[in-house]
């Protein structure tokens, strides 16, 4: 079998298209290369979709800490002290047991499936640790912004959408950047947690421990998996980097945001 036809065959395996059997012998490297990047787009689904969505309810989260109002406060304050406070894994599990027992009662049965249940885990978890980070940023807000807003007429909406808003994103950006980072890094554990992999269709970590477990040769597949994920955290750099440039483009070369990247060695 040529690489041309392996590529052909499993590609587009982990959502369901191609061979459904998966190779079990004389397992070549193209086929590691292609099952792994096959399972990478679901790494890419999770990762995307959850910044999407997380993005806007962090912002949410990080207003309503900042708020003066109690009932916004301490419900926005009790979210993200849960999710924060607890490992991913372990909300993992217990996400999955709580969405099967509702499954029992014949409520929400699409949530045992990882393409919703583990996503929404991974929606409430990006959501928690990106509202402490913009909230830090609200914070940091010099003061001389919002006189300035206040002398010029800006008042609620106005004001948060031309003065508060940017300043916050401006502020924030680097050290969210490198939360989007770790998001994608972090969806590998969804295979590995309760939610199972429906039919061998799992992510790049679920095919590269596949053929670890096959081989019997961790350090091909592994490091097949490594190159993927450096090369996918490379376009998140690049891409928040663009934004980064645009939230900046106002100010003079010395006072821009500069990206730091930091290593998140646990969560």
């Amino acid at each position: 079998m040529s690489c041309l036809t392996t590529i052909q065959d499993y590609a587009l395996r982990s959502i369901g298209f191609g061979k459904r059997l998966l190779p079990a012998s004389d397992i070549t490297v193209c086929e590691q290369f292609t099952l792994i990047g096959s399972g990478l787009i679901w790494n890419i689904y999770f990762g995307v979709i959850a910044l999407l969505v997380g993005f806007f309810l962090a912002c949410a989260l990080a207003l309503g800490k900042n708020s003066h109002v109690a009932w916004l406060r301490r419900p926005s304050e009790g979210f993200i002290f849960l999710f924060r406070g607890s490992p991913l894994f372990i909300q993992f599990f217990f996400a999955y047991f709580a969405f099967l027992a509702l499954k029992k009662v014949g409520f929400v049965p699409w949530l045992t499936s990882a393409q919703a249940g583990a996503l929404l885990v991974l929606v409430f978890n990006t959501a928690a640790y990106s509202a402490e980070i913009f909230y830090g940023a609200l914070q940091a807000i010099p003061k001389g912004d919002v006189e300035a807003a206040d002398a010029y007429g800006f008042t609620g909406w106005k004001k948060f959408r031309r003065v508060v808003w940017p300043s916050m994103l401006r502020l924030s950006w680097p050290a969210y950047t490198n939360e989007a980072i770790f998001l994608m890094h972090a969806t590998t554990l969804v295979f590995f947690s309760g939610f199972p992999a429906w039919q061998q269709k799992g992510d790049a970590l679920y095919y590269a421990s596949y053929f670890a477990d096959k081989t019997f040769n961790p350090f091909v597949p592994y490091p097949i998996l490594a190159g993927y994920f450096i090369l996918l955290t490379l376009i998140v750099i690049g891409c928040f980097g663009i934004v980064n440039q645009r939230l900046n483009r106002h100010l003079p070369t010395g006072q821009r945001q500069k990206m730091k990247l930091r290593l998140n060695l646990i969560r």
